[in-house]
């Protein structure tokens, strides 16, 4: 049963989390609709389509991206009141031992941490598909895939390769397809671009030629113009990387397995998206761990000092996710090691805390 104490912690943690993420959650979307005004003006979609497809689940999207460091705030916010106003001081003088008091922290943390759970692996997805959409259809222009080289193995012995390719306009440049014998090449299309036609589901390559190897002799046949039968679809080429986010944890799991059975490589931002949908929840408790370590003390500077040191861990904490992202994206860093690395780090540090805490 919760006691009084932990009904009175417990009801100050949510309702400093939650009355923060209102506010900033405000303040984003006023910044939002100031930025894009221009946009709305001239797109087609209804007000009821902009609130409804974009903005419910950009809300949504940005209240989970920022919720870890919003209870962090939350916690060193209301628990640095309770020391400033010598409750912290009350309480374990009255004989509550400092674990005690911990305990409607983490009743409320882990209650957080399952929402968000549950949030990242089945409901974001679902709205960062619909909010992708809209931003595709009414205000995003079309975007590329990559600039590097980007090789896919349509069944054995054939290999497609486009160095870039344009997915909102279906179309790849400067396209190849090679048909392998064991180890001996048999032909080879060159292709300055290659589009994908939705109608027939073939691939129309254009200034193309074809060489084809015959033992010791080859021939060359060129052309303005040829339709393909390619068991390929662009959503087999690329994916943007924001659409990660808008995949079910199965169906995300499914792409990276399918990714690496073409031959593709480049699955390190999908493969950091599938992790961080567990890795991120886990540090609500890192958080609160030390939130509450910082803040239960009584020092000169009070709250503000609190708030101070506090943001200076949630920027150090940030920087060290995008350390670690961009080593599992270009350096070879496991995805999974690189997500738990920033968590691991700070719970070393909140264990910390917590031991000199004074008690």
């Amino acid at each position: 049963m919760l006691s009084t104490l932990d009904r009175y912690i417990i009801k100050k943690f949510l309702g400093t989390f939650f009355f923060i993420l209102a506010v900033i959650m405000t303040i984003a979307v006023v910044f939002d609709v100031s930025e894009k005004t221009e946009d709305f003006s001239e797109m087609t979609a209804t007000f009821w389509q902009i609130v409804t497809q974009y903005y419910v689940n950009f809300v949504i999207y940005y209240s989970n991206f920022f919720s870890g460091l919003l209870i962090f705030i939350a916690v060193v916010l209301f628990t640095s009141r309770l020391a400033h106003r010598s409750e912290v001081i009350a309480m374990l003088s009255g004989g509550v031992s400092y674990n005690r008091f911990l305990r409607p922290y983490f009743i409320s943390g882990t209650v957080l941490a399952l929402v968000a759970l549950f949030v990242n692996h089945m409901i974001l997805p679902d709205a960062n598909k619909i909010r992708l959409a809209f931003e595709e259809e009414h205000i995003r222009a079309q975007f590329f895939i990559d600039d590097s080289h980007i090789h896919r193995e349509i069944q054995p012995g054939t290999i497609a390769y486009f160095e870039s390719f344009d997915a909102h306009a279906r179309r790849g440049f400067h396209f190849s397809l090679e048909h392998w014998d064991s180890l001996q090449l048999k032909s080879k299309l060159f292709a300055d671009r290659a589009t994908y036609d939705t109608l027939t589901g073939h691939w129309k390559v254009e200034d193309y030629y074809i060489r084809t190897i015959d033992g010791q002799e080859e021939h060359i046949e060129r052309g303005t113009m040829l339709d393909t039968a390619l068991t390929l679809v662009p959503s087999d080429v690329g994916q943007r990387p924001g659409n990660a986010a808008a995949m079910r944890t199965p169906a995300l799991d499914a792409f990276i397995a399918a990714e690496r059975a073409r031959g593709g490589s480049d699955t390190a931002f999908f493969e950091l998206e599938r992790h961080q949908r567990t890795s991120t929840p886990f540090a609500v408790f890192v958080f609160t761990l030390i939130g509450v370590g910082l803040s239960s003390r009584k020092v000169r500077g009070g709250t503000g000092l609190h708030l101070a040191l506090g943001f200076l861990i949630a920027l150090m904490y940030v920087f060290a996710q995008k350390i670690t992202s961009v080593a599992a994206t270009n350096a070879g860093l496991p995805p999974l090691v690189a997500v738990w690395i920033p968590n691991v780090i700070f719970l070393t540090l909140g264990i910390y805390i917590y031991r000199t805490a004074p008690k």
